[in-house]
């Protein structure tokens, strides 16, 4: 077994290795890609073959060797990325699921099927063209049923892309909420720490009783909570002011020249961005907008 092994990593005509002195010009081994064989050849050999005759045996399996089986990948490769190609292609329109079968049995069944028609086809097995044959009839004739599970497939798809990236926000959100925490506490720290020294040189009285009531709970919860009631008040007054609903609720207003040149007197001749705006007759716009004529 493991004079096998050994031979895999040899050239299967000369017996030479990538390592070896007599290995001038090292180069790397061709391995033999076709199914059955996996032997590598070096690249003298190889050319001296295929320079008198296209194709040549192995001399260790007896399988053919041609140019366009060569490559400097070892088999295990080249048979991992055929699987893969083909476990694509084939999954591409073998795609129920298991709720589009009765019992679990029967969608067990179904995969089983599916894992034998890859398996001919990356093996090359006698049956082979068979089953290619067999996907490209399957995929004819359920053509429609294919695409509408292709599409429920990528909405599926797309819906986990949205929830992971949500989920990547609301991450991101509460680092940056978190920082910022800490950030604000770290400022009372340093807060409470220059009011101690101020007190201590007697340049005040006493430290800020919310600094003293932060420091005997730890800082987190007092601080977090007044900094979250500044940010909520600064939020109210970025809005603006609003108008409260009248006790009738709002109505509808059919809009005439009186009404026009009412609002009109109102508000005019004073840019909208003055604070004059505000002492204008308040009561009387207010009057046009929800209340009837």
């Amino acid at each position: 077994m493991e004079n096998d092994d050994a031979d895999l990593f040899r050239c299967a005509v000369c017996g030479m290795s990538e390592g070896d002195s007599s290995n001038f010009t090292q180069s790397s081994l061709q391995t033999n890609a076709a199914v059955g064989c996996g032997h590598q050849f070096c690249m003298t050999c190889v050319e001296r073959e295929l320079s008198r005759r296209k194709v040549f045996p192995c001399p260790i399996c007896e399988t053919s060797v041609k140019r366009v089986t060569l490559s400097t990948r070892s088999l295990d490769d080249i048979q991992c990325e055929k699987d893969t190609s083909w476990r694509r292609r084939v999954m591409k329109v073998y795609n129920k699921v298991q709720t589009d079968f009765k019992s679990l049995l029967e969608y067990n069944n179904y995969l089983e099927e599916v894992e034998d028609i890859i398996w001919a086809i990356v093996n090359e097995e006698p049956n082979a063209e068979d089953m290619k044959n067999k996907v490209k009839k399957y995929e004819l004739e359920h053509k429609s049923e294919i695409a509408t599970r292709q599409s429920q497939r990528a909405d599926e798809d797309r819906s986990i892309a949205d929830r992971i990236a949500t989920e990547q926000r609301d991450t991101e959100r509460r680092k940056r909420q978190f920082l910022e925490e800490e950030k604000v506490i770290a400022a009372a720290k340093r807060r409470f720490k220059q009011e101690s020294l101020q007190v201590s040189l007697g340049e005040r009285e006493e430290v800020s009783k919310d600094l003293v009531a932060a420091q005997k709970a730890g800082y987190r919860n007092e601080i977090l909570k007044a900094h979250r009631n500044r940010k909520a008040q600064s939020e109210m007054i970025n809005r603006g002011p609003r108008v409260r609903e009248p006790v009738g609720g709002y109505q509808d207003i059919k809009m005439d020249r009186n009404l026009y040149l009412k609002r009109q007197a109102a508000g005019g001749g004073i840019p909208s961005g003055s604070i004059m705006s505000q002492d204008k007759n308040w009561n009387l716009t207010v009057s046009t907008l929800f209340c009837a004529k």
